[in-house]
């Protein structure tokens, strides 16, 4: 038996569809029993036995903070997918990412441990790998991450989370840790997956970004994890990133592939800063969410440069390009459009 947190978001649900697909015996975790029919959704992208493919999945509704109602989910699993997390970068929500990201993870170690799990495949993100002060040297799996940096929240929480897998691999668990860029893919036009983009740009921009980073496709990440579950390898991480591009250029594709108008303005980092500001201030002032902030702005002009050829070599791995990548999701996020 094969168990996924994180079933119903990006990543869980194609990773579910490949698995079913491949006629394995899965189990996954959902918290919100509406949410159940985004997989549903994202599974009719792929195949016309959508509604079968899904009722051949064993569904625990759990919380990965919770674990008693974890415990039924361990029972029988030999090989764990863990792909839940709280995705957020308001600086506001420290103590939710540290319980849901590292807390669950922790969680997530000691079930496997303790329900003699043989594998564990942990989605991190690049963001919990290190940065150069030269932002043209690419950054690899051995950059070293500095705590004294100004991190955002949620990369202080990823990398927390992968201190929780190393410390489990110290006391016997076979794990692999993979670390994807933006992750794009279809099926998730709101909240904080990559498809609002795409959501926001055939609205329409006025301004871009200049900062650099890197991209991969949804099923590539779902590949890549199969691949190293399947492999003799433990204990190490991997860097799933595609290409390294501009926000610029991302938009810019994008928008052309939608059929819209690209933003034409630069957000300059004056700008991002008074933005930033501003944002905080009607946080403190009328309990406004939070948009921007001062790491999110200031990444927002980062060149961040990575190198994917540790799983190119590894695993002969090959991306799918992002260009690609692109017009495939532009292309079921109009025809979702037009269906409504």
């Amino acid at each position: 038996m094969i168990l996924v947190t994180g079933g119903t978001g990006l990543v869980g649900s194609h990773l579910l569809f490949k698995l079913l697909k491949e006629g394995e015996t899965v189990r996954a975790i959902y918290r919100r029993e509406k949410t159940l029919k985004r997989v549903s959704n994202v599974f009719s992208y792929y195949t016309d036995d959508a509604d079968q493919l899904f009722s051949k999945i064993d569904w625990v509704e759990a919380d990965i903070t919770n674990i008693p109602k974890l415990q039924d989910a361990f029972k029988g699993v030999t090989k764990v997918y863990h792909c839940a997390a709280f995705v957020s970068f308001e600086p506001d929500k420290e103590k939710l990412l540290r319980k849901i990201n590292i807390e669950g993870t922790a969680n997530i170690v000691n079930l496997s441990l303790t329900h003699n799990v043989e594998r564990l495949c942990y989605v991190s993100s690049i963001s919990a790998i290190g940065h150069h002060t030269n932002p043209e040297k690419l950054i690899d799996e051995q950059t070293a991450w500095n705590p004294e940096d100004d991190n955002r929240v949620y990369a202080i929480t990823k990398y927390g989370a992968e201190l929780e897998v190393c410390r489990g691999t110290q006391e016997g668990l076979d794990a692999v840790i993979v670390n994807p860029g933006v992750i794009l893919g279809p099926g998730y036009w709101h909240g904080g997956n990559s498809g609002s983009l795409f959501k926001k740009i055939h609205k329409g921009m006025r301004y871009y970004v200049t900062g650099v980073v890197g991209y991969v496709a949804v099923f590539d990440v779902v590949k890549a994890m199969q691949q190293l579950m399947d492999s003799a390898i433990k204990n190490e991480n991997f860097i799933l990133v595609s290409e390294n591009l501009s926000f610029k250029d991302f938009q810019v594709k994008v928008a052309k592939t939608l059929g819209v108008k690209a933003p034409k303005k630069e957000a300059k980092p004056w700008l991002l800063n008074i933005v930033w500001r501003l944002d905080w201030l009607n946080h403190k002032l009328f309990g406004k969410r939070r948009a921007l902030s001062k790491q999110t702005a200031k990444s927002a002009t980062s060149v961040t440069k990575y190198d994917n050829s540790k799983l190119k070599k590894t695993m002969s791995f090959e991306f799918k390009s992002i260009d690609k990548t692109i017009n495939d999701i532009s292309t079921q996020y109009l025809r979702d459009l037009k269906n409504g």
